[in-house]
Parts: C-alpha cells; sequence; structure tokens
C-alpha cells in the first residue's frame, strides 16, 4: 500500500478497536486521531513520523502500541496515562533520551527500545513490577541502574551491543530471569551476583574483555546454553561441574590451557566448542559424556573426533588427545603410552604429541594449497602420460616385435614408381619381375613373410597345322610362331612402358615441391621394401 496521509474524518470512527497503517510514508498523525478511543491495537511500524501528537495519551484503551522503524526522538508526557498498554515497540528510532514516566505504566509487559542512542536508563524503569521481556540492545548504555533489580517478573533481558564495562549488583535480583544476553559490550569481570539467577536458562558473554568467571556460575543449576566466544578467559572454575542440566558450552577463541576435570559432571553436555584456544589435550572426564559434537577447530570437517588416551606428566593423570591437539605448539610434548576403550570411542595407542602436531600443519597446509596446486598437477601429470601407441620411430631398435607398421604409398603412386623402377632393366628382367610381382632369389621370395617357392611356366601357344607339313617342318614353324609371339609381346610391354614413362613425365611437369619431397621418400622406402 502507498497511503500518503490518515484523512481527518477517521475520528468519527469511534467504535474502530484495531486499526494498522504500518509501512505507508506517513508523517504525521491527524489532529482528531487521539479521539479513537476505543482502540486496543494500533500499528504504525514503517512510517516517517518525527513526533507523536501532544494528546496522544487520551488513547487509553491500547494495549499494544507500536511504533518501530520511524524516526521518532522524544515521547509525549501524556504517554504516561495508558495504563492498560502491554506492549509498547519502540525499536529501531532516534530516541536519545527515556523519559522517566516510563515507569508510570503498571501493566506493561513487553519493552523494546533496541536500536537507538540511549545513553542511560533511567531508575524509574524498576517500577514496571509486569515486565517480562526488556530489549535495549544496540544503543550506548554505559552502565544500568541499580534499580532495575525491581523487574521482579522479568525474564528476558537484552543488553547486547552497549558500551556496557559493569553491571549492577541489582541483576542478582532478578529471581525469574531465563535469558541474559550481554554480548558485545566491554565487561572485564562479570558480577558474582550473576550467580543468584537461578532460574536462569541461557547465558550470552560472546566479545567482551573477560579473563575470569565468578565462582558463583556454579549456581546456575538450569543454565542450559553458556556462551563465552572471544574473550580473554585463561581458565574455568571448577563450579561448572554443577551444571548438571548444561546442554552447550562454547568457549571458543579464549587463552585456555586446561580444562577442568569437573566438566565431566555436565551429564547433559552435548555440544562442546573449544576451538582457538591452548589446550593440549582434553579431560579424560569427558568420556562419561554423551557428546554428538567437540569443536577443536574452525576448519574442522567432523563434529565427532576420534580421541587417545595420554598421561599427563605434571599430574599424573589420564587426559584425552587426538591430532587436533595441542592447539599450539609447546617445547614439551608428553608421550602417549596407554590405551583404552570407552563406549563407542576406540582409544589408540602409540602417537605423540609431536606428531599430532605436524599432522595438524599437514592438513592445514593441504587444505589451503589443495585448490591452488589442483590446475599444475593435472598438468605435470599430463605432461608425463606415458602413451600405448608408437609407430615405428618410436620403436626402440633392440626391441623385435612381430609386426611393424611402415607408411603405406598410395596403389597410383606405387605403380607409377615401378614403372619408373622398371625402365632401366632389360625385356627379360621386367618379365621375370611382371610374373612374379616380387624380386626372387632361387624361385624363393626375399619377403620378411615366407611362402611357397614359385617355378617359372609360360602356356604354348597353340596353332592350327596344315594336313601337308612334315613333323619337322611343323617343330620348326611352331618355333618360328613361338619367336614372333615372344617379339609381339616384348614390342607392346615396351609401347605401353614408353606410354606409362610419357604420361609419369607429363604429371612431373606440374607437380609442386612439396609433391617432389613426398615422391622422393617414397622412392626411398620402396627400394628398401623390393
Amino acid at each position: 500500500m502507498n497511503i500518503p496521509d490518515i484523512p481527518e474524518d477517521i475520528k468519527k470512527l469511534r467504535a474502530l478497536q484495531i486499526a494498522d497503517f504500518s509501512s505507508n510514508p506517513i508523517p504525521r498523525l491527524p489532529a482528531g486521531f487521539s479521539q479513537l478511543r476505543a482502540l486496543t491495537v494500533l500499528g504504525l511500524n514503517d512510517m516517517s513520523l518525527t513526533s507523536l501528537p501532544s494528546d496522544f495519551g487520551s488513547l487509553m484503551s491500547l494495549q499494544s502500541l507500536e511504533l518501530r522503524e520511524n524516526l521518532l526522538k522524544s515521547l509525549p508526557e501524556s504517554l504516561k496515562n495508558l495504563t492498560k498498554l502491554e506492549r509498547l515497540d519502540l525499536g529501531d528510532n532516534e530516541i536519545e533520551e527515556l523519559p522517566g514516566f516510563i515507569g508510570e505504566l503498571p501493566a506493561l509487559e513487553e519493552l523494546w527500545l533496541d536500536h537507538n542512542k540511549l545513553q542511560y536508563l533511567p531508575p524509574e524503569i524498576g517500577n514496571l513490577k509486569a515486565l517480562v521481556c526488556l530489549d535495549v540492545s544496540e544503543n550506548k548504555l554505559e552502565k544500568l541502574p541499580e534499580k532495575i533489580g525491581g523487574l521482579c517478573s522479568l525474564t528476558d533481558l537484552h543488553l547486547s551491543q552497549n558500551m556496557l564495562e559493569t553491571v549492577p549488583d541489582g541483576i542478582g535480583d532478578l529471581s525469574k530471569l531465563a535469558i541474559l544476553k550481554l554480548d558485545q559490550n566491554r565487561l572485564h569481570t562479570l558480577n558474582e551476583n550473576v550467580g543468584r539467577c537461578t532460574n536462569l536458562q541461557e547465558l550470552v558473554l560472546t566479545e567482551n574483555f573477560l579473563t575470569e568467571l565468578p565462582k558463583s556460575i556454579g549456581n546456575l543449576n538450569e543454565l542450559t546454553v553458556l556462551n563465552v566466544d572471544r574473550n580473554s578467559l585463561a581458565e574455568i572454575p571448577v563450579e561448572i561441574g554443577n551444571m548438571t542440566l548444561l546442554g552447550v558450552l562454547s568457549l571458543r577463541d579464549n587463552k585456555l590451557s586446561k580444562l577442568p576435570n569437573e566438566l565431566g559432571n555436565c551429564k547433559s553436555l552435548h555440544v562442546l566448542d573449544v576451538s582457538g584456544n591452548r589446550l593440549q589435550y582434553l579431560p579424560y572426564t569427558l568420556v562419561n559424556l554423551e557428546l554428538k559434537a567437540v569443536w577443536l577447530s574452525e576448519n574442522q570437517a567432523q563434529p565427532l573426533l576420534t580421541f587417545q588416551t595420554d598421561r599427563d606428566e605434571t599430574t599424573g593423570e589420564n587426559v584425552l588427545t587426538c591430532f587436533l591437539l595441542p592447539q599450539l605448539s609447546y617445547t614439551q610434548q608428553p608421550e602417549l603410552d596407554h590405551t583404552s576403550e570407552v563406549g563407542s570411542v576406540t582409544w589408540f595407542r602409540d602417537h605423540r604429541f609431536n606428531s599430532q602436531s605436524q599432522e595438524l600443519d599437514r592438513i592445514r597446509e593441504s587444505s589451503v594449497s589443495r585448490d591452488r596446486d589442483s590446475d599444475d598437477d593435472w598438468e605435470e601429470k599430463e605432461a608425463s602420460r606415458t602413451h600405448s601407441v608408437k609407430f615405428t620411430e618410436d620403436v626402440s631398435e633392440a626391441r623385435e616385435t612381430p609386426f611393424v607398421r611402415q607408411n603405406t604409398p598410395h596403389p597410383k603412386e606405387l605403380k607409377l614408381k615401378a614403372h619408373k623402377l622398371l625402365a632401366g632393366r632389360s625385356p627379360e628382367q621386367n618379365q621375370q619381375s611382371a610374373t612374379h610381382e616380387a624380386p626372387t632369389t632361387n624361385g624363393m621370395v626375399t619377403s620378411p613373410l615366407e611362402v611357397t617357392p614359385t617355378t617359372e611356366t609360360l602356356e604354348p601357344v597353340e596353332t592350327q597345322s596344315p594336313p601337308e607339313v612334315t613333323k619337322d617342318e611343323e617343330n620348326d614353324h611352331q618355333t618360328q610362331e613361338r619367336e614372333s609371339s615372344d617379339g609381339e609381346n616384348d614390342e607392346n610391354e615396351d609401347s605401353d612402358e614408353l606410354e606409362a614413362i610419357k604420361k609419369r613425365e607429363q604429371q612431373e611437369e606440374h607437380k609442386t615441391d612439396e609433391e617432389e619431397a613426398v615422391d622422393d621418400v617414397l622412392d626411398g622406402k620402396f627400394i628398401n621394401e623390393l
């Protein structure tokens, strides 16, 4: 929708109970808007409101008022008349100061002030006895009022992304508090009174400057999630073992060198994140837990790892380690000399911390360089690939093979080469070559392939003799005809040979240099074959 403004006549809707004008470019509310005294739910989110009418408090039936994502900088004092208001959402505005009369809303259960410019909260905020949820994250708060402990019904307190350096003692009076978020502040210490919030279920302390946790944290018997990522913790109090319901413990990016054995008493623990620390090993008591995920490194591929048993040389206690431990290099590396099997996890022996550290370095290097070197490796392998196809030039002379592939001339070229070769021979040699189709020695073919010896035979020419001729004359006549036939055959062969030579000479006149080079190569191979 794209409603530019709200008409003045809306004041005539005296029975209107629910109205929502959110996500429209409405810069102001009409003067008669405050006469809609039957309104119980009003949505004015994501508009262009810069202020509220001074008589806005006349809407005394309001139970839910949403003013998120506007340009409000202040609130009218008449707002304290909204005694039935249960939900007030002022998030994502430009409010710099929360007026004290906010504490005069006795029915208020939810107060959303996130993403504003608040530098402090008025002490009167502690008068909101019915308040269940308070969100003041993403502001500029440097401290909290002591009266905050008066929020006896508070269950959710969101203080993320502020400038808090301490938490007031009154925090311990929030007996119903279930969720406390203090991440991204400037806390150097955590008030011990936090341990009095015995109903606390989720505690988030990420990205602060904490160097230790108070021992009273062990009193949080209902705690299920504890997140202290990216601080400066050097150790964890042994009292953490009292948190029998703790399911998720995240201690990523701290300065921890060891974890207490008492951590094994957290029977409900199923996710443990201790990556980015200085741990040499994990307590052996973890084998008693039903862990589903243990994170020791940011680049860890599997949520569960295979551990092995070791003995701490300093204390003599059994500990657990794997190839991701120690997390930093140390001069002394205790040896692994024990083997045990606990549950479904097998603990291997004869590994050393030094080899584990080298294995971790190897994995990191390979994970970083795998993508970079994959193409180069492929090219090297391809260049060194041995091909199984070899031609005559590639075959070693010392190696004997039954078959050798030779380049075969085209049949037409072969025939022309034959005529050229035979041109310088006598007719008797040409006739012998034409009969056997290969040069012979004593009737044996000189080809590498053995064949049956052949003998030259000539069929006699049959002629019809006149009956009067005698036997001697007949023999003489046959001899003359045979010689005449041989002479005619020789003349015919000579004529054919001359014609072939002429045609060859004519073709050679039109040949290119490249063709002549090919012919020379073929001449040499043909002579060798013959």
